[in-house]
Parts: C-alpha cells; structure tokens; sequence
C-alpha cells in the first residue's frame, strides 16, 4: 500500500511536470486494491479499469510498464499473459463483457482459476455492466465482480446515481453479493478470499462492494474542489487506509521503528525508479497504430497506412 502511494505521488509530480500526458491516482484506495488481490491466486487473470495501480505492482508490474501508456508511447506497456493481468480498460465498464467472456473460457477449459475485475461506481451506471452481470449469472461464469465505490463517479455522488446500495443491485442479477469496508485492508483481503473460494468451488459468479473514497482528482485533468467540500475530503482522510493499518500494526508493536525505515527507504527507491523509468521510456512509431487494428491487413488499412507514412516522411 506504500509503495503504491509513492508511485502516484511521484506519477502525479511527473503530469504536473509536464511528463505524463495525464494520470489517474489510486490514493485512498489501496486497502481495496491490495486486499483483493493478495486474495486470489497468482494464476487467477485480473481486467482491471484504469486506476489499479497497487493491484498491478502487487502483480509485479513495473512503474515503466505502468507509465508508458500514460506518457503517450504505446497503448499499454506490459503483457497480460506473463502478469495475467489485462491491459488498462479506460472505456467504462468494457472490461466486465472481456471479463465475463474470459470467464467462459476458463470454465469450458476446465481449469482452476477465476477471473477477478475491477471497477468503480460509475461504470455500474453504464449498460455493459447490467448486460456483464446479467451474462455471468445465467451463464455461471467463475468471475468475482470487485466495485470500488469511490463515492464519486467524477462529479456525480454516488446518491445521484442509485436509489438502493451497489451490492443489492447486484443480487437482483442473481450474483452472490458482498458489502465491506473498502479502507479495511484485511476485511477486503477475508472477504475475496471467502467469495474466491466459492467462485472456485462452482458457487457462480459473485459482487464485492468495497466503498471506499477517491482521496484526489478523478484524474489529473479534474479540479475535485469544483464539486466536493475540503470539510468531506478531510473527514474521509481520517480513515485513511494506510494510516488506519499503521495504527493497527503499531497498537500491536508490529510496526517497529527498523519496519518503518525500511519501508520507507524502499518507497523513496521506487519513486527514484518511477522518475528515471519515465524519462527512459523508448519513443513508439506512429505507424504501430495500423499493426493492431487487425489480425489480417485489408486493402483499406494499407492504403490509410500508406498514406500516413507519406504525410509523415513529409516533414522531413
């Protein structure tokens, strides 16, 4: 969870530099990224949203791989197959159809993994999502639908998006739904690992609502003191979830002074890699764009692509 906070505050240092084309923090939600995914097994395939960055450094995945995308140098910066974790999804709720497809594959292999994604409140509000859950339950995919409800699905509270809570909305579909403190980070780690273990078993797919808050901006382009007060900003920071876990450990003498250094000497070194990582990132080709449309080049793909590389040896 402190890592994963040093990453977004040395990725939030570098947009504002000019470095990163845009970011989107994860701060004050790393208790329900990182109990989640320490959750299921190393082989389970996560699709997440866009803004998991303490679940994909919990994967192993590199602040260059993080970064790329977000610097505007390739579409994603790391394979999903060596991870099992999916590219960044940023068209809402997209990634609950990919997941739930997955998921029927997983189950007519036969193979002992569940797919687990993620996503916010608002995406629940778009159709993919109804049509994903509604899909899982007839269907029995093994798939765990985690909802980090932020409270604020840009600048729409959660109140104006929904009349009943998330988790029931989602036993209507007929998943097996779950509520937990999202800032809890080992009520969020017990309770995937009980619904992971149903969804394995064959119980069916399953919802977990882990309310939670978007500490920042919803990204580096959103100015959040337009629509939310400082009184509300600070009332949630009191239940931070890195600071409510370092009072639980120090109450028991777990978090000693030699712990503390540590971790913070290993956050300082992943912010210096986060920095150095974003200013070697390698230059992509704009021609790549043209290499992933299709499987098969067609004959007007060719040609827009021979026409873009005209325009652009053009300039030189």
């Amino acid at each position: 969870m402190r890592r994963a906070r040093a990453l977004d505050d040395a990725a939030f240092a570098l947009q504002r530099q000019g470095e990163l084309g845009l970011w989107l923090q994860s701060r004050g939600q790393e208790a329900a990224q990182v109990g989640s995914i320490t959750a299921v097994n190393s082989t389970d395939h996560v699709f997440p949203s866009y803004r998991e960055h303490a679940a994909a450094l919990s994967r192993g995945i590199s602040p260059a791989e993080l970064l790329i995308q977000w610097r505007g140098n390739r579409h994603s910066g790391w394979d999903p197959q060596k991870y099992r974790f999916h590219i960044n999804t940023l068209v809402l709720a997209a990634q609950l159809h990919h997941a739930t497809g997955y998921a029927m594959g997983v189950q007519r292999d036969g193979a002992d993994e569940l797919v687990l994604t993620y996503f916010g409140d608002g995406a629940s509000s778009e159709g993919d999502a109804g049509e994903a859950f509604n899909w899982a339950a007839t269907m029995d995919c093994p798939v765990v639908f985690f909802c980090q409800n932020n409270n604020w699905a840009i600048s729409t509270p959660s109140e104006r998006q929904m009349r009943s809570p998330l988790h029931q909305r989602a036993a209507g579909y007929g998943l097996d739904s779950y509520l937990v403190d999202g800032n809890d980070v080992l009520a969020v780690h017990a309770v995937t690992r009980i619904v992971a273990d149903r969804v394995r078993a064959g119980a069916g797919p399953a919802f977990i609502e882990a309310v939670t808050y978007r500490m920042a901006g919803h990204s580096t382009s959103d100015d959040p003191g337009r629509y939310r007060t400082a009184g509300e900003v600070d009332d949630w920071g009191t239940r931070d979830p890195i600071l409510r876990l370092e009072a639980f450990l120090a109450g028991r003498d777990w978090l000693t002074t030699e712990v503390r250094a540590d971790i913070d000497s290993e956050c300082d070194a992943l912010s210096e890699e986060t920095r150095i990582a974003c200013h070697s990132l390698p230059l992509g080709s704009f021609n790549e764009i043209f290499e992933n449309v299709l499987s098969d080049e067609t004959p007007l793909l060719r040609a827009q692509r021979t026409q873009f590389e005209e325009f652009t040896n053009s300039f030189e």
